[in-house]
């Protein structure tokens, strides 16, 4: 990575106001990351402030003034291009993604689309509702993952073999969102890629005893076993390499993102999915990837913001 001037950031910067917290059903990993990035930016001496997100947004931004914001917001509400939106009518600067792009990754269905019809590898789904067959659904994917559409942190995730687990499973991740798909399970390693505009970090293999990387083992799993970098021939490296790049700018994302993609047994990867608002906890993928590279989380999110400043 090349050297960036830390002074000469900051100082352009001006006033870095984070959003963490909001209402989504991500909100205690939302205020876990933004607490962590807004003390970080004290440390490196940024004039920065963090706000909890709340119904008076709009007054608490008016009041604050920022420059710019950094949003740690994760889930509905902060990735889905709302909060882009509102920022853009403010016309307050801001990381990340824009209103369009983060709206199409938020949602699963959207990008998967997009994905297959770029000819990028992405899974097969159907699309759940209450009076879906149930049977019809399994003999199509055998094995299927139940998903919220719209959701992260693998919350109302799981994984299914039969009819009735279907149904169960479905009424359950309706809890987290009012679209549910399941999705052909791919049985293979799990991996993710952290994006920093045309840097790629070193890409992570997930190692869980559990039926698959969900809530508990992205936070509270310290068995968890995190490969770093993983252990990819050159043509996986450079194969995985061109798909992340290409999830990324098919949806026309900026700044920062997460792309999680699965190989199969027979050494195929798939697209599962792309996160404009990647977790900054202790235990979240980017910043361990950035120290594998030789980024500390302060020259991180100086990167981040940096980034912001080039585009406008």
């Amino acid at each position: 990575m090349r050297t960036i001037n830390k002074e000469k950031i900051i100082a352009n910067c001006g006033h870095v106001v984070v959003l963490k917290g909001g209402d989504s059903a991500e909100r205690e990993v939302s205020l876990l990351s933004g607490e962590a990035v807004f003390q970080e930016l004290l440390k490196q001496g940024v004039n920065a402030s963090v706000l909890d997100v709340g119904d008076s947004v709009v007054v608490d931004l008016e009041s604050l003034k920022p420059d710019l914001v950094l949003i740690m917001l994760h889930g509905q509400g902060g990735e889905d291009g709302t909060i882009q939106g509102l920022l853009e009518v403010l016309k307050i600067p801001y990381t990340g993604s824009g209103v369009l792009a983060s709206a199409l990754a938020m949602d699963k269905v959207k990008s998967k689309l997009i994905w297959q019809r770029l000819g990028l590898n992405a899974a097969d789904f159907v699309m759940l509702n209450a009076a879906t067959d149930w049977q019809a659904v399994i003999d199509k994917l055998e094995v299927a993952v139940v998903k919220p559409v719209n959701g992260g942190s693998s919350l109302g995730i799981a994984i299914v073999q039969d009819a009735a687990s279907l149904q169960k499973h479905f009424e359950m991740a309706s809890q987290f969102d009012s679209e549910v798909m399941a999705e052909k399970c791919v049985v293979g390693k799990e991996f993710t890629v952290g994006v920093i505009g045309d840097l790629l970090l070193p890409v992570i293999e997930m190692r869980t005893s559990r039926e698959f990387y969900d809530f508990d083992a992205k936070y509270a799993d310290e068995d968890v076993e995190i490969v770093c970098p993983a252990q990819l021939s050159e043509k996986e490296q450079i194969e995985l390499n061109e798909l992340v790049r290409s999830a990324y700018s098919s949806l026309g994302c900026t700044g920062l993102a997460r792309v999680d993609v699965m190989q199969d047994q027979g050494g195929t990867f798939y697209l599962l999915e792309l996160n404009t608002i990647p977790g900054m906890t202790d235990h979240s993928f980017i910043p361990i990837a950035a120290k594998q590279a030789g980024i500390d989380f302060g020259d991180l999110l100086l990167t981040v913001l940096e980034l912001e400043q080039a585009a406008n």
